[in-house]
């Protein structure tokens, strides 16, 4: 395990180069999200929207499948070598994307460089044998703003498009654009072998079914579970999120792509105050916090923009008589009158005015006509209540910064029980967790469309965000529950103190376990 006792320069130099390289190797798992809109928006090429939905998610899904042996090598030999690999290997599918021109080719290249996703899993190995234990939580969370990597290609990308493509004139220019990434990505492996030095956990070699074992603690899919709401939906949205402001609020795809940005960037630099809060105040707590949190907005955001009409109170006749007189004011029956209250509200345009809460508007509709013989008690006018929420997109857009500033977070919250309880296999425990995580990124945006095509109502996104956020909830309180460990009686809701020694199975364990078991 992990016994330095306190960080030193070269421990932040590593750190640094951790983080540059997983920020790029982020920038380009996602570049498909601008490339292929490019592409098929400018008729470059003609796919269909399932062929889009497939590029989308080929890197994603390639990117998580491969967090966990990259993570096993990574405990096995060390990152160095196994990151500087990954670097490489992933620039020569990038570069040679350059040059296709059908589906299959994309599809090929798409699952080729959708290895930079994996990087994540080496970067967590490689980033806690170089920190003590109370400062992995920070030093974790510091390389996990590497996130930001999204938000990077979603600004730069679109303007290197145009000026590669010289605004449109040279559509083919668009080639040039994997073939910088894949330099990159090149030049970070020549510096990321010059600049860092190896070192694996210190524990003796053991075999790949040693390094499996871990896998068979329900608390790694418990931690993935957790990885899944606030790595992979956080992924989800980050791509979700332009289709969602342009159809809901019809913006334009340039405002909606601005807005996505401020919902992933913020998201991703955050996590370095998770890491810290975490060594402060424990893990467990904050991600109490996280949960309830991303329970409580995902709740928020579930309300659609509407327009609900229902009956309401209606005016009658008190005593039999013939209709008089008959307005959108007045009714009158045999000389008595009965007043009506006008429709004073046109919902029909108020998306032009900025309306926060839900409003309200009832008026009366007449039922009958002068000349009616009308008999007592009998309806003369129903009542009609109309109830307009607008779903204000500022408001909307304050609750989704906040909701991915909460998921950031928890993204270092989740990592920072990993060497707490599996101080040995960071690398294969990480990279597991970080495989459901990703696989979220995968899978969420398929369920997104299906459930739009269900119910009608692009809110069902985070009808699904709520239902996963409340049984993460569910499933971290029900492993609390207080039992009495050898060393003493623990409160519940408590965590292991930062300044005791890491937990092991024999001391802590089974607080966690009888629940998952």
């Amino acid at each position: 395990m992990n016994t330095m006792e306190k960080a030193t320069g070269k421990s932040h130099r590593m750190l640094t180069l951790n983080t540059l390289a997983f920020t790029l190797c982020f920038a380009a798992w996602m570049l498909n999200g601008v490339l292929v809109t490019y592409l098929v928006d400018n008729s470059i090429f003609h796919w269909s929207t399932v062929q889009v939905g497939w590029l989308l998610g080929i890197p994603v899904l390639t990117g998580s499948l491969f967090r966990l042996p990259m993570g096993i090598l990574t405990d096995r030999y060390g990152g160095k070598w196994v990151f500087t690999l990954l670097l490489v290997v992933a620039a020569v599918p990038m570069y040679l994307l350059s040059y296709v021109d059908s589906f299959m080719g994309f599809a090929l290249m798409s699952f080729g460089f959708g290895l930079t996703g994996a990087g994540f899993a080496v970067g967590i190995a490689n980033t806690s044998v170089w920190y003590p234990k109370k400062q992995q939580g920070l030093a974790l969370g510091i390389f996990g703003a590497g996130n930001a990597g999204a938000a990077l290609t979603t600004l730069l990308a679109p303007t290197l498009l145009l000026y590669l493509t010289q605004d449109g004139a040279d559509l083919e220019g668009w080639r040039q654009l994997p073939r910088l990434y894949a330099a990159s990505l090149v030049v970070m492996a020549v510096v990321f072998a010059l600049f860092t030095e190896n070192r694996k956990p210190f524990t003796e070699p053991r075999t790949v079914g040693k390094l499996l074992k871990p896998l068979r603690d329900v608390r790694v899919w418990r931690f993935g579970l957790y990885y899944f709401l606030v790595f992979g939906c956080f992924v989800s949205f980050a791509q979700w999120l332009v289709p969602y402001y342009v159809n809901v609020y019809g913006i334009s795809l340039v405002l909606a792509g601005l807005f996505a940005s401020l919902f992933s960037f913020p998201s991703g630099v955050i996590r370095a105050l998770g890491g810290w809060m975490s060594d402060k105040w424990g893990a467990r707590r904050v991600m109490y916090w996280v949960l309830s949190l991303s329970v409580l907005i995902s709740l928020c955001l579930v309300v659609p923009k509407m327009q609900v009409v229902s009956p309401g109170r209606g005016v009658m006749a008190l005593k039999a008589g013939e209709v008089e007189q008959v307005s959108d004011t007045l009714v009158k029956v045999s000389g008595r009158d009965y007043p009506l209250t006008r429709r004073s509200h046109d919902f029909e345009n108020a998306d032009s005015r900025q309306i926060i809460m839900p409003t309200k508007a009832t008026w009366h509709q007449p039922m009958v006509k002068v000349g009616d013989k009308v008999a007592k008690r009998q309806l003369l006018a129903k009542g009609v209540t109309q109830i307009y929420f607008q779903a204000n997109m500022w408001v909307f857009t304050f609750l989704v910064i906040f909701i991915g500033i909460v998921w950031g977070i928890g993204k270092a919250a989740v990592y920072k029980h990993i060497p707490e309880y599996f101080p040995s296999e960071v690398g294969v425990v990480g990279g597991m967790v970080g495989v459901i995580g990703g696989l979220g990124g995968f899978f969420c945006p398929i369920l997104f469309g299906y459930l739009f095509d269900t119910t009608g109502l692009w809110t069902s996104s985070w009808m699904l965000m709520l239902f996963i956020s409340i049984l993460s909830l569910w499933w971290m309180n029900t492993v609390m529950t207080p039992h009495v460990a050898p060393t003493g009686n623990l409160e519940r809701g408590s965590y292991p103190n930062e300044n005791e020694p890491t937990p092991t199975p024999s001391q802590y364990g089974h607080l966690d376990r009888k629940m998952d078991t």
